[in-house]
C-alpha cells in the first residue's frame, strides 16, 4: 500500500471541497442553514491531512523497524524519524530532488527505495559513497584501500525468533567526510563474510568480485552502498546491489517510540538520537 499517494488523494479530493465551499457554495448557502455534511466533513479534515502531508514530505516522515539487520542500533518495534531534507526536498509521489541540500556521508543511516522492488523501504548504514572501493574480507571493512576502524566493544546478544543469538560488538569508525563517525557493529564470528551462492543479478554486478573470504566493490557515480549494522543478518548492497541516488528517501536521525522499552519503564531507546 502507497501511503503517501492515499494521503495526497484524500489531501486534494478535501482540498476541492474546501475550495468549492469557500468560493462558490458558501456563498450562496443561507447564513443559517446548516452545512451539508459531505462539505463538512472533508473541510474540516483538510487542513490536518495538508500540515500532515506537508511535514511528511519535506520535514520528517515516520518508519517503523522491521527486522534485525541494523541491530544493536537499531532494534525490531523501533519507530523512528526520518530527515526528509537532509538530501534535498523532493517532489512528493515522483520522489524527484528539486532542491539540492546536502549528500549522504559514509556512516549515515538512512531510508531508500528497495532496489529490487521500489515500491519496500529499506534502512542500512551508508559504507561507500560514488566512486568508492569497498572490500569486506574475513569480516573487516575497508573503503579505498584503508581499513575501517574499529575497537572490540564486548558482545551483543538477542532473541531471533526462538533462537538466542549472540555476536561479537565493535565500534567502528567511519570518515564522514570533515568528521569522524563512530558506530557499532555486530559481527557473528560463525557465520561466512559473504554468502556468494545469494548474490543476484544486479546493475554493476561487473563491478563486483566474490569469492569465499568476501567481495570487493567499486560503487559507479551516483550510486551508494549500503550495509545492515548486524553484518551476518542483513540483506543489503552485498547481495541485491547499488542504491541509485533517487531511491533515497531520508536520513534516520530519532527514534520516538519502542512499546517494549515504554512497557518495560526502560526508557533506553525512546528520545535517543541515531549515530
Amino acid at each position: 500500500m502507497n501511503f503517501a499517494l492515499i494521503l495526497f488523494l484524500l489531501t486534494v479530493a478535501t482540498g476541492l471541497v474546501w475550495a468549492l465551499d469557500r468560493f462558490v457554495l458558501a456563498r450562496r448557502r443561507a447564513a443559517d442553514a446548516p452545512v451539508p455534511a459531505w462539505i463538512e466533513y472533508p473541510v474540516s479534515f483538510f487542513p490536518v491531512l495538508l500540515v500532515v502531508f506537508l511535514l511528511r514530505s519535506f520535514v520528517a516522515e515516520p518508519f517503523k523497524i522491521p527486522s534485525s539487520s541494523m541491530r544493536p542500533t537499531l532494534e525490531v518495534g523501533d519507530f523512528i524519524l526520518v530527515n526528509k531534507f537532509a538530501y534535498g526536498l523532493r517532489l512528493p509521489i515522483l520522489e524527484k530532488k528539486v532542491v539540492p541540500t546536502g549528500d549522504p556521508r559514509r556512516g549515515d543511516v538512512i531510508v531508500f527505495r528497495y532496489p529490487v522492488n521500489p515500491s519496500q523501504d529499506f534502512i542500512k548504514r551508508v559504507v561507500g559513497l560514488p566512486g568508492d572501493t569497498v572490500e569486506y574480507r574475513d569480516k573487516k571493512l575497508t573503503v579505498n584501500g584503508k581499513p575501517v576502524p574499529r575497537v572490540s566493544d564486548g558482545n551483543y546478544s538477542w532473541l531471533e525468533g526462538l533462537r538466542f543469538e549472540t555476536t561479537d560488538r565493535f565500534v567502528e569508525r567511519a570518515d564522514a567526510g570533515p568528521a569522524l563517525h563512530d558506530y557499532t557493529v555486530a559481527v557473528s564470528t560463525s557465520a561466512p563474510t559473504v554468502y556468494p551462492q545469494n548474490v543476484r543479478t544486479f546493475p554493476g554486478r561487473e563491478l563486483c568480485d566474490y569469492n569465499n573470504d568476501g567481495f570487493t566493490c567499486r560503487v559507479p557515480p551516483g550510486h551508494y552502498f549500503m550495509m545492515g549494522d548486524n553484518r551476518d543478518f542483513s540483506d543489503d548492497s552485498r547481495y541485491w546491489g547499488f542504491v541509485p541516488d533517487d531511491h533515497i528517501r531520508g536520513k534516520a536521525f530519532f527514534i520516538w517510540f519502542n512499546w517494549d522499552d515504554i512497557s518495560s519503564l526502560a526508557f533506553k531507546r525512546v528520545g535517543s538520537g541515531i549515530r
